[in-house]
């Protein structure tokens, strides 16, 4: 089972904004009602929001653990037709204390209007965007020391225990990455795979067997929102206290190297590093922590390159996606284990801060471990089989 993975720049939880206004009496009108249902929502006033319409009518109550520090709407589009209209929006929300910009979700709305002018009748989210967790019915949030753990349908003791292991997961990446980063993560734990999936905006079956994944934009600023690392509650679920550990130090991971990553950044180092990280701290050997590489390598079969970005697609060929996170992580422990963890960070570092793919991997390996990609390779493959031969 893969442990999870990075997907950057997802739009099923963050968009892009830069649309224009729309203008005219009308759109000023919405936006204004809009703008009202807004500052019922942080201000948690019911009849207020109930003024601006019937759409999602219990949603102040599904949201009322969730520590909004800011929810506003910005009108993008407004198609009138009689008394009706459709619109997009892009519904900007931060949660209190994680995330040091709002988070940007694509909304499609419709409206009526009346005596009293225009009002919501839905508010959903846009095309190809995926769900907020709390469409998905009262969210419940346990506060740890570095984490905030929201979860739907899930009791509040198993919240707790998640959050307890992210509180762990912190320090580890402390100890391994750093300090510089924002040291602080907000898990979401949905109720199945499928709704899994509808917060991704993507089908679940491709995320039937990750225990997990983190959401952000690879290399952006300090003041972007805080990833989300989002569990599956399946996979995750039937891991013994040891799995969910490395799971969850894991996704920390991605989230403390989000700065560093960038697209000349392949997924052989961002998922091993990730990996070495989880199992950092474990007391997991390589037989133990890679068996599908190792029944390659004891079946003649073992790898002659590290592995290409195609290979950690979710196929459905678990075998295959096993291999190239278990490929990557021996390449990241060997790294370690020969020249030290911070030279391991700073060759995740050189790679990150190039750009661009071309040319990325061979220059960081002789920026700072003084060897060309081709010696690495073959340093690498030695390393597996004399890890996993036996």
């Amino acid at each position: 089972m893969a442990l999870g993975a990075l997907l950057v720049g997802l739009s099923a939880l963050t968009g892009c904004g830069g649309d224009q206004a729309p203008k005219g009496a009308d759109a000023t009108a919405v936006q204004r009602v809009l703008d009202q249902r807004a500052h019922a929502v942080v201000t948690n006033d019911g009849p207020a929001y109930r003024a601006t319409g019937s759409a999602e009518p219990g949603l102040l109550d599904d949201l009322s653990e969730v520590p909004l520090g800011s929810w506003t709407y910005k009108l993008t589009h407004l198609k009138r037709s009689g008394t009706r209209a459709t619109a997009t929006a892009e519904l900007r929300y931060r949660v209190d204390g994680y995330d040091k910009a709002p988070v940007v979700a694509q909304r499609r709305l419709t409206l009526g209007h009346g005596d009293d002018g225009w009002y919501v009748t839905a508010d959903r989210p846009a095309a190809k965007a995926g769900e907020q967790l709390w469409e998905q019915g009262p969210v419940t949030a346990v506060k740890g020391t570095h984490s905030l753990v929201l979860g739907v349908g899930k009791p509040r003791s198993e919240l707790r225990s998640y959050a307890k292991l992210a509180d762990e997961a912190v320090p580890s990446l402390e100890r391994s990455w750093g300090k510089d980063w924002a040291r602080r993560i907000v898990v979401l734990v949905p109720e199945s795979l499928e709704e899994m999936g509808e917060l991704l905006g993507a089908p679940a079956a491709g995320y039937q067997g990750i225990a997990a994944v983190t959401t952000g934009e690879a290399g952006g600023p300090k003041t972007a929102p805080a990833d989300r690392v989002i569990l599956n509650p399946e996979a995750y679920g039937v891991l013994g206290e040891v799995g969910k550990q490395v799971v969850l130090t894991h996704e920390t991971a991605h989230v403390a190297t989000r700065r560093a990553t960038s697209a000349a950044t392949p997924l052989w180092l961002s998922e091993g590093y990730a990996d070495w990280a989880g199992y950092r701290e474990s007391d997991r050997t390589p037989a133990q922590a890679a068996p599908e590489l190792r029944s390659a390598v004891q079946g003649g079969d073992a790898p002659a390159e590290l592995p290409d970005d195609k290979d950690f697609g979710f196929s459905g060929d678990s075998a295959r996606l096993a291999r190239a996170y278990e490929s990557g992580w021996l390449a990241c422990r060997m790294i370690a284990d020969r020249w030290g963890e911070a030279k391991l960070n700073a060759f995740y570092a050189a790679v990150g801060g190039r750009g661009e793919r071309a040319g990325a991997v061979e220059g960081a390996l002789q920026r700072v471990l003084g060897m060309d990609e081709r010696d690495f390779v073959t340093q690498w493959r030695a390393y597996v089989r004399a890890e996993l031969g036996s």
